[in-house]
């Protein structure tokens, strides 16, 4: 059974399906999948002392963005994990382009 909600409509036959496989597959990015893995052992641990699902609909729902993005630009998801990497040792780091910039030209209405 996957949690999801049911007016959901995926964008386009090549982003991932929302559940918890495909999104998992869709993610190119190393970091991610190990953190994807990391937060849904710790979301279902959460459910099963809850007993509520809306915690393991909200994962999935967030990492369902971050696996269309890894869909939409493979290549960006690994430069974005470079500079986090860069910043949390310290090294200066270029500025980019405002979020809202990036999430427009990706045709996200804010």
């Amino acid at each position: 059974m996957t949690a999801q909600p049911q007016d959901f409509t995926p964008p386009s036959p090549s982003m991932p399906e929302k559940n918890l496989r495909a999104i998992r597959a869709a993610l190119v990015v190393p970091q991610d999948r190990e953190a994807f893995d990391a937060g849904l052992k710790a979301v279902l641990d959460e459910v099963r002392v809850s007993l509520d699902l809306g915690a393991l609909n909200d994962f999935v729902h967030r990492w369902w963005i971050s696996a269309c993005d890894s869909v939409v630009d493979p290549g960006g998801r690994r430069q974005m994990h470079v500079r986090a990497e860069q910043i949390l040792v310290g090294e200066p780091v270029p500025r980019g382009r405002p979020w809202r910039e990036v999430l427009t030209a990706r045709g996200v209405e804010l």
